[in-house]
């Protein structure tokens, strides 16, 4: 039976999420018939995922009546007929509310779908010597045979209309034992990894995530970025994002010889190493960014601003974030000024003014404080609403202020006198000291992260919460900080 010629190609949803039903253009005439089974400029076009497939397979079925499934592999799948027609069935195996959805639909060469990893497929031929096709994203393996999830294809639940009833069918006696929905174990998500979990951004990322299976933390001791051994421990495939909140950020350390290898090693050598698995498993990357690729000679710094740093620390971030830039799925999130829970200004003045200390702050360098609990928020709502790859700037809102201004203000709301704290100039601060040069405005531009669905909580009002809710007293730090 020909299949029908000359139909647009087009996409039609099913119940399934994420599974996508093609009609596909034919074109016939008395030789035959010919088609475009694949063509990822066209099918990304009408919104297939760019699923990356390593490996076509074909499946000959000599009789009609050949069932085989239900199968749920641990890779996506796009399926088509080459020759014949069958009775295709997919059944949602995937943790969530989905679960147990049914949708089934005849296949000739005029149609193609798409099916996610962890929805289960099953089909039966409706022809003699049928031949079944999947383009898939990863390679065979027998270790990835051990994450299937199969579901019966007798299950009373799913209720699937087979048109040839399965006592009359081909069928192999694996697929007869399959068990019934209530017994199967659904398909967990890829997970998102989190490196750098031990600092600033990292604890914020656990507390936003508290609860959340799906999220795994690793700090310092589970992996360490700087050895390449360890990235070999772990099996890529399972992940399907990486936060990269690891970095160097003793600003004025890496100046010295020891301290510019450590930033080079953090902030660029395992960020490569991190792209490069990114890239190869098709891993969304994000990765944290800094104001210091900026000299601050700019009012307000965008996005697209070219890099300018000035020292070896923004130096670092700017050749991190160029490799980032290369990955096919990333988000480069720059920040300034990070407040977290953890050794910084705020917790440092709040020491200062608990010992009755009148400090003398820089008051030429003006930027916005970003509070780790509101850029981990804007990092989950980039990975969870899909928002379009690139840099987002993200600090908290409001007006700009320098640290002397920040430092009164953390006087005042700890009962202190805003007179005890004096500004002077960088270059006043740092005469005589051995330091790295600072950007003078740290202004982020917040439109872009804005437009995309997050708005920063204003940084006063922040402040006024971060230090109402206890801020420890910290002595000023010391020693590198390896982690935002």
């Amino acid at each position: 039976m020909a299949p029908e010629f000359s139909k647009p190609l087009a996409a039609h949803p099913t119940p399934i999420p994420g599974v996508v039903l093609y009609d596909l253009p034919v074109h016939g005439d008395n030789r035959g018939w010919f088609k475009e089974n694949w063509q990822r400029g066209k099918m990304l076009a009408l919104g297939l995922p760019d699923f990356g497939p390593v490996q076509n397979n074909i499946s000959f079925n000599e009789k009609a009546g050949t069932t085989r499934g239900i199968h749920a592999e641990p890779w996506d799948k796009y399926i088509s007929v080459a020759t014949g027609r069958v009775f295709g069935a997919w059944v949602d195996l995937r943790e969530g509310p989905s679960f147990g959805a049914v949708f089934t639909a005849e296949l000739d060469p005029g149609k193609a779908i798409f099916i996610p990893r962890g929805v289960g497929n099953a089909f039966q031929t409706l022809e003699d010597n049928t031949a079944y096709t999947y383009l898939v994203n990863d390679h065979w393996s027998a270790d990835a045979q051990g994450q299937y999830t199969f579901l019966n294809l007798a299950d009373e639940t799913a209720a699937i209309a087979w048109p040839i009833p399965l006592e009359k069918a081909e069928l192999s006696e694996k697929d007869r034992a399959h068990p019934r929905l209530d017994a199967v174990v659904p398909m967990a998500p890829k997970k998102t990894l989190v490196l750098g979990a031990d600092g600033q951004l990292g604890k914020a990322l656990r507390a936003a995530c508290a609860g959340n299976r799906d999220v795994e933390f690793a700090g310092r001791r589970d992996l360490d970025l700087t050895d390449p051994a360890s990235y070999a421990d772990r099996n890529w495939k399972n992940y399907s994002a990486i936060i990269n909140a690891a970095a160097y950020t003793a600003v004025d350390d890496a100046e010295s010889p020891a301290g510019r290898a450590a930033a080079w090693a953090v902030n660029v050598s395992a960020v490569a190493a991190l792209a490069r698995i990114a890239a190869e498993h098709r891993i969304t990357l994000v990765h944290v960014s800094s104001d210091y690729v900026f000299d601050g000679t700019a009012q307000t710094h965008p996005e697209d601003e070219p890099f300018t740093p000035l020292g070896v620390y923004g130096q670092t971030k700017a050749a991190g974030d160029a490799i980032v830039s290369t990955v096919p799925a990333h988000y480069i999130v720059r920040t300034s000024w990070v407040i977290g829970e953890g050794k910084n200004f705020v917790r440092t003045m709040v020491s200062l003014a608990g010992r009755g200390i009148e400090p003398s702050v820089v008051d030429d360098q003006i930027g916005r404080l970003s509070f780790t609990e509101d850029i981990a928020a804007g990092i989950l709502h980039l990975l969870s609403s899909g928002a379009e790859y690139g840099v987002y700037n993200l600090t908290n809102d409001g007006e700009p202020a320098s640290w002397a201004d920040i430092a009164r203000r953390v006087y005042a709301l700890t009962g202190h006198s805003e007179a005890a704290v004096t500004g002077v100039s960088t270059e006043e601060y740092f005469k005589d000291k051995p330091a790295a040069p600072r950007p003078l405005n740290s202004v982020l531009a917040l439109d872009k992260i804005k437009a995309a669905g997050f708005v920063p909580a204003d940084a006063d009002e922040r402040l006024a919460a971060y230090l109402g809710g206890g801020a420890e007293p910290a002595a000023e730090p010391s020693a590198p900080d390896m982690g935002y």
